[in-house]
């Protein structure tokens, strides 16, 4: 996946989005959330990130941070995946 293609414009129509109501999103899919559901809920928070200084090389840098906002928790993430492909 390259640059360019991540920052083709959307396709989307997000003036009919911004426009509807919550009448006019179809959620017949969505199961109701009934008494049992709620009885085993848990609040998860997620797990607060360590802040640290890392070398990159500059071209790997430059790459994640053109892709726009949420770059570190990009890099973040693509390291959980080399982590988790990894561990024993």
């Amino acid at each position: 996946m390259s640059v360019n293609s991540l920052r083709k414009q959307s396709r989307t129509d997000w003036a009919r989005v911004d426009a509807m109501s919550d009448e006019d999103i179809d959620t017949s899919d969505i199961p109701p959330l009934d008494e049992a559901f709620f009885a085993n809920a848990q609040v998860r928070l997620p797990k607060r990130k360590v802040p640290i200084t890392i070398n990159l090389d500059p071209e790997v840098f430059v790459w994640f941070r053109a892709l726009g906002t949420g770059y570190q928790t990009r890099i973040n993430a693509v390291l959980r995946a080399y982590m988790e492909a990894h561990q024993g």
